[in-house]
């Protein structure tokens, strides 16, 4: 379905009881954030939240994808598998032989419709430029400051139109812009994306970068330049298959780029590849934790351009659930099909875990056909496009729901022999991976969990859980506090919660359980600091992934053979003496007590249902120093 505005799918949200109108003043400071952090993290991601008194002309819309319904009704679906299965369909249509001129003439209808979904340029103004602002002041728009110790306030949403200036190809990106003044913010691209990529060809060249950045519109338009589209394909061609109907783009005022003529805000600009670049940051990030500051292209602001009745759109993130987890869940359902179809035949299913926040975690399901298929699949998805990011891979196969968490651990546990199907490799990493000890670079690790043609997979043991519990009772020293749960389902995995801060080695301290004789069928320990609730077990694997390095945090704990007979994945925070922390660490992000108790105060007033405590509650531990860093 194609939307011709934002506010066309607020009345589609309203008529399916998905939005929640908020009249009374929130302030885009603070406030707003702590009211749709609760709101998104309810089951099934809570309601769209349309602020409507800003403290400017415009509203704003939050947590519009913040729901599985939500984010199919965006792309007028009825499930997210549908997409793929279309994409699935076309690619055989295409593929398949044409022997006759009249199989090869039915095909023309088909080229015709897919030449629909190519944007076009159209002559004359969009409705996007309805009002036109020569004179720019970015602090007249309702821009978010989202956390307390975020630098500044950011734009969440923008859709960052740029070219090639070699190739003249579009890319449509999505990076955070901090406002620095009324006509003036960062460009926090990374060094990985296309956005980068064109900043280095207009370096070279020594020419101003133009840069657009619309906002708002068709809800597929933001969708789509969050998409890892392959390098050089541009990003409103997928907008245009999602809506079955074509970008139709117009010229913008002050620099030679197209947008969407329907869509929200233009804020059009240059980078100066020349300038020096401009200290960015902090932000609290979709990890769940601060990316710290860094240097960043300085983005100049020429023209802003806006409907009329405009919606300024923006989101948050954070400590996982938000809505980001189903955006990540819409491509792991999309785009599953083209890798299938142009690289991987073999892969059934892929499954990018909420806990994992987009790259941290990926498992995939395979038809395992020979010895060594697992891998095969590994290497190709490491190095395809921003898998290159994922730092934790899984491979099974069979009949295993790799969406069932539960059977998925029972399966990885039976099936994974510690002294074979353990692999660690080295890449590229997110810049906003804060555990390697190299930015942008680190290590990786891989279980291979599929069945084993020479039949090496180890069968889960039972677990003599009572006697765990008594031999840990009293807690040995350097232990906190530990969870069976998992033992006690077949899963066999001890969790355990540590105190570092009396120079514990977390290594010696492993060895020392494993030499307990209760543990010694037991496969693997984690670890993770004292501040974490055990009995969240999808907030331990969150922290664990996050804070995990491979190389550095899995330990191997030998039989006397010498062969591996226990593993443990540390994820504990490196900031101690013990540690040796080559970087900075940051703080989990969370709200500051003044604007959670003015919220806690206005919730009545502010009609927003049935009160919710603030997630920030449970997270308020992990609070170490008054900054972004964290400071022990």
């Amino acid at each position: 379905m194609a939307y011709k505005s934002i506010t066309e799918f607020i009345e589609v949200l309203e008529k399916n009881n998905e939005l929640l109108r908020i009249k009374e003043f929130v302030d885009p400071e603070l406030e707003m954030t702590e009211i749709v952090d609760r709101i998104s993290k309810q089951p099934d991601g809570g309601k769209a939240l349309l602020f409507e008194n800003t403290g400017t002309e415009f509203p704003v819309l939050m947590n519009l994808f913040g729901s599985t319904k939500r984010m199919c009704l965006s792309l007028g679906v009825d499930d997210l598998d549908e997409v793929g299965a279309s994409i699935n369909s076309l690619f055989k249509e295409l593929a398949s032989p044409k022997e006759s001129f009249l199989e090869k003439i039915k095909m023309l209808p088909q080229l015709k419709r897919m030449s629909d979904w190519l944007p076009i340029v159209v002559s004359g103004k969009g409705a996007c430029q309805d009002i036109v602002n020569l004179t720019p002041d970015l602090t007249k728009l309702p821009i978010l400051k989202c956390w307390p110790f975020d630098g500044g306030r950011f734009v969440t949403f923008p859709m960052v139109n740029t070219k090639d200036p070699e190739t003249g190809i579009r890319n449509i990106g999505m990076y955070r812009m901090q406002v620095f003044a009324t006509n003036e913010t960062g460009m926090h691209w990374h060094r990985h994306k296309v956005g980068a990529r064109h900043y280095e060809a207009h370096k070279k060249k020594g020419t101003l970068m133009p840069v657009a950045v619309a906002l708002g519109g068709d809800p597929v338009y933001t969708y789509a330049a969050t998409a890892p589209m392959p390098d050089n394909l541009d990003e409103y061609i997928l907008a245009g298959f999602l809506r079955k109907k074509k970008v139709k783009l117009v010229k913008c005022i002050t620099v030679d780029l197209e947008v969407p003529e329907d869509v929200d805000f233009v804020i059009e600009g240059y980078v100066d590849p020349s300038e020096e670049l401009v200290w960015e940051g902090p932000f609290g990030d979709h990890t769940g934790f601060y990316s710290l500051a860094d240097w960043y292209p300085r983005f100049h602001v020429t023209c802003i351009t806006h409907r009329k009745n405009a919606v300024y759109p923006a989101t948050i993130v954070g400590v996982p659930p938000m809505e980001d987890a189903y955006i990540a869940k819409a491509t792991e359902r999309i785009f599953l099909a083209p890798i299938r179809l142009s690289m991987l035949p073999e892969l059934e299913d892929m499954s990018l875990p909420m806990e994992g926040v987009a790259h941290n975690i990926s498992v995939v399901k395979i038809i395992n056909s020979y010895p060594g298929h697992a891998y095969k699949v590994m290497n190709a998805l490491w190095g395809a496009g921003q898998m290159m990011f994922n730092k934790i891979m899984v491979a099974v196969d069979g009949t295993v729901d790799i969406h069932n968490s539960f059977l998925l651990a029972q399966y990885i546990s039976s099936n994974v022999n510690l002294e074979k199907d353990i692999f660690f490799s080295k890449g590229p990493l997110d810049v906003l991976d804060h555990a390697s000890d190299q930015p942008c670079f680190g290590s990786k690790i891989f279980l291979d969990a599929t069945s084993k043609k020479g039949g090496n997979s180890q069968q889960i043991i039972n677990i003599d859980v009572e006697r765990i519990i008594e031999d840990l009772s009293p807690l040995p020293s350097g232990v906190n506090a530990y969870n069976t749960e998992l033992l006690s389902s077949n899963i066999s995995v001890l969790i355990i919660s540590i105190d570092k801060t009396e120079s514990l080695d977390a290594r010696e301290l492993s060895s020392r359980l494993f030499r307990m004789a209760s543990l010694q069928d037991v496969k693997a320990i984690i670890l993770v600091d004292k501040e974490i609730d055990l009995s969240n077990i999808s907030m331990v694997v969150w922290y664990l992934a996050g804070n995990f390095e491979p190389s550095r945090d899995t330990y191997f704990v030998n039989n006397t053979d010498g062969k591996a007979k226990h593993v443990v994945f540390d994820g504990t925070r490196k900031v101690y003496s013990q540690d040796k922390p080559s970087r900075d660490w940051p703080n989990v992000v969370m709200m500051d007590l003044k604007t959670i108790k003015k919220i806690d105060n206005r919730w009545e007033q502010l009609e927003l249902g049935p009160f919710i405590l603030s997630p920030s509650h449970s997270l308020k531990q992990f609070q170490f120093g008054d900054g972004a860093v964290i400071k022990i």
